[in-house]
């Protein structure tokens, strides 16, 4: 373009742009204050961020991204899809824990923040003199209720995005910047895409999810991965075999099944997976070593060893309910474990818990 671009004519060409980056979605919304910020609010007095005090203290800058860039006009909104709902094969007797998709393949937080680099390159070349920041999981902010203004999709009652036809298997990434680029105006989907359904609320096995809210502090997901300390009695045996972050909210989601459209659609080659589970009794005998090499370009290296060991024993927990004849192999480990005065206090403490779901019932 020789003559500057005119916010639509801008907006067609950032959008062109990112498709030749790869992202499956792309679209922009205004610049503008959150209309949840009251329900952030509340949602962080009660306490559902658990250890996540970063949200705490960003709570502004989360609730309007104008105050990101000065002067911001516009929010550039892209997306991933990493997943394409086919199902895992589930075998307790294996005693494999399970890696949430999204963890699967490289670094999610490398393979976009680079892409948005070069989209953000973009978006000063076609606007000079512009400003922008990259936003997204690099820095706390609203970005579902960002990729929604964007007409990406509708958020679910689970909390994630929802791409009529695509389901929810996206990751999400987003530049703000001072650029007047004109907003996305596709015809909308429909606000609630959920309706009656409570699947998502049913199926969670730690009763975490109310519709449109996620208590993080009952969250496999955040247990597994944000949660630092000892995990509570009440999880063990209720978690099943997930061992880094969970998927059954969108497992059990009607948007987020196979379709030919999602078939056709298709997803991301840089987010293919490289490990789908681990073994959970090898996990126990992992140095920092073994954990080094895992987590080489990985999103798994937001788990420290012991937490790694943490989430074993929490699975366990479930794998002796589910399959009976591995739990003397298992709570024989777990004896070991616990009995070790070298060992994490906080791997000894999730031994005991898994030996208390362990133990037989007394015979009325």
């Amino acid at each position: 373009m020789t003559a500057r671009a005119s916010p639509r004519e801008l907006r067609d060409a950032v959008e062109a742009r990112a498709r030749e980056l790869g992202f499956a979605l792309c679209g922009v919304a205004a610049a503008a204050e959150s209309s949840r910020r009251a329900e952030l609010e509340r949602w962080i007095a009660d306490g559902r961020h658990g250890e996540m005090g970063w949200l705490a203290e960003r709570v502004a800058d989360m609730a309007d991204v104008r105050r990101l860039v000065r002067g911001a006009r516009s929010v550039v909104c892209v997306a991933d899809r990493y997943h394409d709902g086919a199902t895992d094969t589930v075998d307790p007797a294996a005693a494999r824990g399970r890696i949430a998709r999204y963890a699967r393949g490289k670094d999610y937080h490398d393979l976009i923040r680079d892409r948005l680099r070069k989209l953000g390159r973009a978006i000063r070349e076609l606007a000079p003199g512009c400003q922008t920041r990259l936003t997204g999981d690099i820095h706390p902010i609203l970005e579902r209720e960002q990729a929604a203004r964007a007409l990406l999709g509708a958020i679910g009652k689970h909390t994630l995005l929802i791409r009529p036809g695509l389901g929810s298997w996206f990751l999400l990434g987003e530049i703000v910047t001072d650029a007047e680029i004109a907003p996305s105006d596709a015809p909308p989907p429909p606000a609630d895409l959920c309706g009656s359904c409570t699947r998502c609320l049913d199926a969670c096995p730690t009763k975490a999810i109310t519709p449109w809210s996620v208590d993080a502090t009952r969250c496999t997901a955040y247990l597994t991965i944000e949660h630092r300390g000892e995990i509570g009695a009440e999880f063990f045996g209720a978690t099943g075999d997930w061992w880094f972050g969970c998927d059954i909210c969108q497992e059990v989601c009607p948007h987020a099944q196979r379709t030919r459209a999602s078939r056709r659609a298709g997803t991301s080659p840089l987010h293919a997976p490289r490990l789908d589970s681990v073994d959970l009794l090898e996990v126990l005998g992992w140095t920092e070593e073994d954990r080094a090499r895992l987590v080489v370009s990985s999103a798994l290296k937001r788990a420290s060893l012991e937490m790694m060991k943490r989430n074993a024993l929490l699975a366990l927990a479930s794998v002796v309910r589910a399959a009976p004849a591995r739990a003397p192999e298992i709570c024989a480990r777990a004896r070991t474990i616990a009995g070790n005065p070298a060992e994490n206090a906080i791997v000894r403490a999730a031994a005991r818990q898994l030996l208390v779901v362990a133990a037989p019932s007394p015979r009325m």
